[in-house]
């Protein structure tokens, strides 16, 4: 039987939730000395785009070098063969760490079912401290932070996201939620037209556009406010909040 040093020492599969940057022209270091400490041994890594978290890793400042590194893809066209590479690595005893694009991994990312099979196994999740453009749009919204709701992206189709987007009004209003979503970056124009066609005139609608950004911003206003002058969010990482 092992005694409490000899268990200390063995060691086992963790997975590190590693946070990367909201904005490639970021004026603030959002990537702390702690998360540097914590991946600094980091060798395996399961990835959404290999370029964007290679970017990342340089300024992690790794032991490894970028040869020394594995990298998984994993993303919305993962094949299930993927998922056996994923598995194969939980049994080897090592730290893997996973990268999202941007902001926080596994929220509104599909690192999600990675963490899942985490949990399934036994295998310790350490989730590391970041930037979420998600909760930065709502503390600089002037809306409800005690209650409120991530609603992800909103259908594409045209009939359904016109439903989604009045019982999200209707939800602010009746539960007293800030109503949070977003939309692929070369969708916002079209997604911020619905809202203000939708949206009755004194709904509050909150835009947090490209966060963190030298050129971004957050406003609140009416929709009524809003449809005076229009920002052009094409290909601009966009958060909304609708709120009564």
């Amino acid at each position: 039987m092992m005694n409490v040093e000899q268990e200390k020492s063995v060691k086992v599969t963790r997975l590190l939730l590693i946070p990367n940057y909201l904005a490639n022209d970021n004026p603030v270091n959002f990537i702390a000395d702690f998360v540097r400490q914590q991946t600094h041994h980091l060798k395996h890594f399961i990835v959404e785009n290999e370029k964007v978290a290679r970017g990342l890793i340089k300024k992690l400042n790794l032991a490894a070098s970028q040869q020394e590194l594995n990298l998984i893809l994993w993303n919305e066209h993962s094949r299930p063969e993927d998922m056996k590479q994923v598995e194969g690595w939980f049994k080897l005893s090592i730290d893997i760490g996973i990268i999202t694009d941007a902001g926080l991994p596994c929220i509104a990312d599909p690192g999600a079912e990675i963490v899942a099979m985490a949990h399934k196994k036994g295998i310790e999740v350490i989730p590391l401290p970041g930037a979420s453009s998600i909760f930065m749009a709502l503390m600089a919204s002037g809306f409800n932070g005690q209650g409120f709701a991530f609603n992800g992206y909103l259908p594409i189709d045209k009939a359904l996201r016109t439903k989604r987007i009045k019982q999200l009004e209707v939800d602010a209003n009746l539960r007293k939620q800030s109503q949070i979503f977003m939309e692929t970056p070369y969708r916002n124009n079209q997604l911020l037209a619905d809202l203000l066609a939708i949206c009755g005139k004194q709904t509050k609608l909150c835009i947090a556009c490209n966060v963190t950004s030298a050129e971004g911003f957050v406003k609140s206003k009416t929709v009524e406010e809003w449809k005076k002058a229009l920002p052009d969010l094409h290909k601009k990482p966009t958060i909304f909040v609708i709120y009564f």
